[in-house]
């Protein structure tokens, strides 16, 4: 079969989706890879895809250029002819799905996540965004959910058919890849946080649980590793970072490529972030042995065991994210040890990357017959 993958950039496709191609094509499946052309884009043609690159604005909801983007899938995928399409992330989610009903080809979907579409239900980008899910999901023919909530969520508000709907956890992680080293504890504790630098990731939450500890006297070093998004509603200023930087809160690590490496260098790894699909930094975290701090909303809570192998806190409260940071750093070795062997062990149990495929592989069988 020629079977499609489609994602809002060439990185993404290749650092998450990389398993399931290699899958895909070792059973002899032809892959296209669809998405914004970037330094990633040739590693995917290395890997044995066919490479179509698509224009794509990730952020804004200007209707005109979505409109552009609509026609150029629905070109791509009329000269391409894939036998099914596998689309992740919200634009190929809701646009591709619209293209490739067009043209009668079969769609599995993947929601990656509902973010700001979700949390700031006022903005009328986001009533857009609804109504555009809401029509768009009766044409596919399977729509996987990283989470029980967001799955919910489409189902109460009849967004989808709840019989085309399923499971999966996230993107998984190739377990085997992320591992740690042997346990060791820093002489002064490091927490990392490791996101795109918007608001919604709780990165004031982070920075204000930071002065709250530092306050108490507490010593530690706390990290931020993510992209700078200057956007005027949703992400810090650079301005802002340098400030909280100069002030000795944090250290900015920038953005990296090698994020097993700096995952290493960490004592636990904290994501006070609103709303997600099911986080990858925290399934690498996990695998690599690492406790975990996260809050207990969609997306975070089903990657931590609350007091077993990490702390689950409250939305948007850094009193209490600095309390269970708090605990963190009261933890004796052999409690941190085993903390993060819990960690470990649940990603081999419940997050295996080949979890995932698996459902991709099986679903993808029905297509094939």
């Amino acid at each position: 079969m020629r079977i499609a993958i489609v994602l809002n950039s060439s990185w993404n496709i290749y650092n998450f989706r990389r398993g399931l191609i290699e899958e895909l094509l070792k059973e002899g499946h032809t892959v296209l890879a669809i998405a914004p052309k970037d330094k990633y884009s040739d590693n995917l043609v290395n890997l044995g895809c066919e490479f179509h690159p698509v224009t794509l604005e990730k952020k804004g909801s200007n209707p005109f250029k979505d409109i552009k983007y609509l026609g150029r899938l629905y070109r791509i995928y009329k000269k391409a002819r894939p036998d099914i399409i596998l689309q992740f992330t919200i634009k190929p989610n809701i646009y591709g799905t619209l293209a490739a009903s067009m043209l009668n080809i079969p769609v599995i979907n993947n929601v990656c996540g509902l973010g700001t579409v979700f949390l700031r239900e006022q903005l009328l980008s986001s009533k857009v965004a609804r109504m555009l899910y809401k029509f768009s999901f009766r044409f596919p023919q399977k729509v996987f959910f990283q989470n029980q909530d967001d799955l919910s969520l489409f189902i109460e508000r009849r967004y989808i058919n709840p019989n085309i709907t399923d499971l999966v956890p996230g993107s998984g992680i190739p377990v085997e890849k992320f591992k740690s080293d042997g346990f060791k504890r820093n002489k002064v504790f490091r927490f990392l946080l490791i996101a795109r630098l918007i608001y919604d990731k709780g990165i004031l939450d982070y920075i204000e649980a930071i002065k709250i500890l530092k306050s108490q006297g507490i010593n530690a070093q706390f990290f931020i590793l993510g992209a700078i998004e200057e956007d005027a509603n949703l992400g810090i200023s650079k301005s802002q970072l340098d400030s909280w930087v100069a002030e000795g809160l944090v250290e900015y690590l920038g953005v990296s490529d090698n994020v097993s490496a700096i995952i290493s260098e960490a004592d636990c790894v904290v994501l006070p972030s609103y709303r997600e699909g099911t986080p990858r930094v925290l399934l690498e975290a996990a695998s690599m042995s690492k406790p975990l701090i996260a809050t207990n909303v969609p997306g975070c809570k089903q990657t931590i065991d609350d007091g077993e192998n990490g702390f689950l806190c409250n939305l948007k409260d850094p009193q209490d994210l600095a309390q269970k940071m708090a605990l963190m750093l009261q933890l004796n070795d052999q409690e941190l040890m085993v903390m993060g062997e819990k960690s470990r062990k649940k990603a081999e149990l419940e997050f295996d990357e080949k979890l995932v495929v698996r459902k991709y592989l099986d679903t993808i069988k029905h297509f094939d017959s």
